[in-house]
């Protein structure tokens, strides 16, 4: 079975890669650059980019099955770039596919999931099997929100140091998206995705120590001190805004534990001490 991979160089899509090569299907990952894609030889690596429709035709021919991850994040052109995807995915004959959005559609946080959602609608009324994959917090961003202070100074700062969270492992959702991909009973299905324990920022910054084997100090930050923070280490003021806007949602109005993961692969979701030992050379 072929399998087209879009986002393969993502932090998901990477992993997506991995796993569908070694259950011993042929991959297919788009790529605006070859070039620097650095994915594994066994995978035949296609230049092709979703806002360029011109680019599909030929990524897609001979393809079963594929992973959809939408390429912008631009609510006039995302629908139309699905639109135009799935058409060329079926007239290439494709008949599944699995796409990755967030939580927010689930929840319905407003300013957060309509544009994702009217992608969702578009895959549904492809004609082609789908099934919905909704992570919620990626653990993965931890590297850039606590990554440097916690390799220089062994410290978390934060602000709502009590707010609660529930990351989730970037495998996870990989292994989720794969199980959707090649087994059978999922067609049909939205799964949201996070991590197995609501934790507070405090408790998060100690199972990340605990991954790494040392104690980490926690500083809470008040908002405007973490708002620098963000903006010192690169984040735009919108980022750092909308990132900071989630976790005062979340001090309000906590995220709950899913049972999803669990439910699709028949064990428990990865925990945060397990994302950082995975992740101790690049918190180290």
């Amino acid at each position: 079975m072929r399998i087209l991979v879009t986002g393969a160089t993502g932090t998901v899509g990477r992993v997506v890669v991995d796993r569908l090569l070694a259950a011993g299907h042929q991959v297919r990952a788009l790529t605006r650059n070859p070039a620097t894609a650095a994915l594994p030889g066994a995978a035949e690596v296609v230049a092709g980019d979703l806002t360029d429709a011109s680019t599909l035709a030929a990524a897609l021919e001979g393809v079963d099955r594929t992973f959809y991850l939408p390429g912008v994040l631009d609510a006039d052109l995302a629908t139309k770039q699905a639109d135009a995807f799935l058409a060329h995915a079926a007239r290439a004959g494709v008949t599944r596919v699995v796409d990755m959005t967030t939580s927010a559609v689930t929840t319905r946080r407003p300013g957060s999931f309509e544009m994702l959602h009217d992608v969702e609608e578009v895959i549904e009324g492809s004609g082609l099997e789908w099934t919905h994959v909704r992570p919620g917090e990626f653990a993965v961003n931890k590297l850039d929100m606590w990554g440097e202070s916690i390799r220089t100074e062994g410290v978390v700062r934060s602000a709502f140091p009590d707010a609660l969270g529930v990351p989730i492992h970037e495998a996870d959702i990989a292994d989720v998206i794969v199980a959707a991909l090649l087994e059978d009973g999922h067609a049909g299905h939205a799964y949201t995705l996070s991590g197995p324990l609501a934790q507070t920022h405090r408790e998060q910054a100690a199972a990340v120590g605990e991954g790494l084997g040392r104690r980490l100090r926690f500083e809470p930050l008040t908002y405007g001190q973490a708002r620098a923070a963000y903006i010192t280490a690169g984040f735009p003021m919108d980022v750092a805004e909308y990132i900071l806007g989630y976790q005062a949602e979340y001090a309000e109005e906590p995220p709950e534990v899913s049972p999803d993961v669990e439910r699709v692969l028949g064990r428990p979701a990865r925990t945060l001490s397990q994302w950082a030992s995975d992740h101790t050379s690049d918190l180290t």
